[in-house]
């Protein structure tokens, strides 16, 4: 059915309904993260045993490890197949696994593998949900509307991450079960609306899947996102599990597939990635920009977090059982910032083009993380927040205009693998971004912590013995015990907490002795991080100066024709087909790229 036929209000009815999917689809990647002390408690599972580490990180990963794996398969069956049926069936896989969580029956270890199974199976919903609902919209817009549609598609993406946050840490106190149970409404509406109200309106294009492409795809990145998941847990007498010969292994032989993947598809008829889109400069420079965004934000939530959760708020009277709910309050400027930002951004990219938002926006995001550097730990509340709502503008002054330009520079047909790949780039960036921020929070504690933490205990009763045996953990386990909400002296000292005087057991427990202790040790991860996050913003804002405002790609055969006609000096002589041969369209040319 073609757009005229469906009306000047179907675009609208794309938008809305696109935006609720994304929204649900990014809210559920975040709210586990705030819900996961009462989730552990709810099943009766420690998560910072040794044993039990394992369920802790998929329960956190795994939604965005299969996310990043297959979004853009899914892009490709949405090109092949139709983006509207695709992003039908993933709304329904969506909201049928948000049902099966939320009736979690089972206890101890049973209920923890269930619920990651079905976490699991819900990335597989919102990784069609993700792959398909950019694609869908530029189908639907004129090309002087994309930014405005893309904009607010974005602020769902991005704004449901933080909104999951506050949901979680509102509903899961009540009861843990909740928190998989307000996305069944949300996704049985979505699901019935979009059955009965999304139409494919782009170029179907009919060829073969691409199995040697999708398999050895899925086993490098499979293989190196569980490394890098497994690389943040101890090793051996190592803080951290880089030297595991099984993690090396992983991310060694998933880096080697990975090349082979490549060669497959500089020779597949019907490739996965469709390299050729490369060769579009405004979709190549916005995807660095877009990955080194990623990168440098994708772990500020779980450091600002454990931040909160285990400094700011002890200290400022909140028990470490608050902690989950305040410290997702407390980061609410950043989505305002955001929220500002963002449509008004994508309204702008459509007049004035994307490259001075984007590029702006980098730099502001770079100068709020510098200011986080300077900021002292135990900072005045007025002066962090107002630092969040201007690191929330950088981004989605960045945002919008990237995603509008990368959109807009693929032709009709290639859109689906195009929103796929860009997809794939950002969602595995953040999985390495939150490795990257892990290891160099972990590798600051690991070196002053432990003579901290003997020195704290001894001066307070603990028996050296204990003392330093304690100080001898690993420094992840007082870093997940933060992230979590849990009191971290009395889950390291155990039972030796009950042979000390009560006036001492009180004190190590209470609200300072932890976050004074840990103050100097974390900030000096602290700031290796920032800096790491202030160089990926400043590469992210050269690419996005590089990928430039971008012309919107051409609709069909007889539009191409048209620009190669009036711009002959700006296309390369052999007019490559960027989607192959049997795509039916010739989209090869180089972008106005200033």
């Amino acid at each position: 059915m073609s757009l005229s036929e469906l009306g000047p209000r179907y675009k609208w009815i794309a938008l809305s309904n696109t935006t609720l999917g994304l929204l649900i689809a990014t809210i559920n990647s975040s709210i586990v993260l705030i819900a996961l002390p009462d989730i552990f408690k709810g099943i009766g599972v420690n998560p910072l045993d040794a044993g039990n580490t394992s369920y802790l990180l998929w329960m956190m990963m795994g939604f965005l490890v299969v996310t990043a794996v297959l979004v853009v398969t899914f892009g490709r069956l949405g090109d092949m197949y139709g983006r509207a049926k695709m992003y039908n069936l993933g709304f329904l896989i969506f909201t049928v696994s948000s049902i099966m969580l939320a009736v979690t029956w089972m206890s101890g270890d049973a209920a923890a593998i269930w619920l990651i199974s079905w976490r699991i199976v819900q990335g597989v919903g919102g990784a069609f949900l993700m792959a398909n609902s950019s694609a869908i919209l530029t189908d639907a817009f004129p090309a002087n509307q994309r930014g405005l549609a893309l904009g607010i598609n974005g602020i769902a993406a991005i704004a449901g991450s933080f909104l999951g946050l506050v949901i979680g840490g509102v509903l899961a106190p009540i009861h843990w079960h909740w928190v998989f149970l307000v996305s069944v409404p949300f996704g049985l509406v979505g699901t019935v609306w979009a059955y009965l109200k999304l139409h494919d309106t782009g170029v179907r294009q009919t060829s073969r899947m691409d199995w040697g492409g999708n398999v050895t795809f899925a086993v490098g990145l499979i293989a190196v996102l569980v490394a890098i998941t497994y690389g943040i847990q101890p090793y051996g007498g190592h803080s951290m599990g880089w030297t595991n010969p099984w993690v090396l292994g992983a991310l060694i032989g998933g880096a080697l597939v990975l090349a082979w993947f490549v060669a497959i598809e500089r020779k597949s008829p019907n490739p996965l990635f469709n390299l050729g889109l490369f060769r579009i400069g405004t979709f190549t420079w916005g995807n660095i920009a877009n990955l080194m965004a990623s990168l440098g934000r994708g772990g500020l939530q779980f450091i600002l977090i454990i931040w909160l959760q285990g400094i700011w708020l002890p200290q400022h009277g909140y028990s470490f059982e608050e902690t989950p709910l305040w410290a997702g309050v407390y980061m609410v400027p950043m989505t305002i910032g955001f929220l500002l930002a963002a449509p008004l951004s994508g309204v702008l990219s459509d007049r004035i083009g994307a490259r001075g938002l984007a590029t702006s926006g980098m730099i502001i995001t770079a100068a709020t993380f510098f200011a986080l550097t300077v900021l002292p730990v135990d900072f005045d509340y007025t002066v962090f927040a107002t630092i969040l709502v201007i690191n929330g503008i950088g981004m989605g002054m960045f945002s919008s205009p990237n995603r509008a330009a990368v959109m807009s520079s693929l032709p009709g047909n290639a859109r689906g693998a195009g929103a796929g790949m860009t997809a794939t780039f950002q969602n595995a960036a953040m999985v390495l971004s939150i490795g990257i921020f892990f290891s160099l929070i972990i590798a600051g504690l690991s070196t002053s912590l432990p003579g901290a933490l003997s020195t704290g205990l001894t001066a307070h009763g603990v028996p050296a013995a204990d003392a330093g045996q304690i100080a001898q953990l690993p420094a992840v386990a007082v870093l997940f015990a933060a992230f979590l909400g849990y009191n971290p002296v009395q889950q390291l000292l155990g039972p030796t907490l009950s042979q000390l005087p009560a006036d001492q057991a009180g004190f190590l427990t209470g609200r300072s002795f932890f976050p004074s202790l840990i103050t100097e040790p974390f900030a000096d991860g602290l700031h290796v991080a920032f800096w790491f996050a202030i160089a990926a913003c400043l590469i992210a804002a050269v690419a996005s100066w590089f990928a430039g405002s971008g012309r919107p790609a051409p609709e069909s055969v007889g539009e191409e024709l048209a620009a190669t006609a009036s711009e002959a000096g700006t296309i390369p002589a052999d007019l490559v087909d960027v989607s192959r041969a049997d795509d039916g369209v010739t989209a090869g040319r180089s972008t106005t790229g200033g």
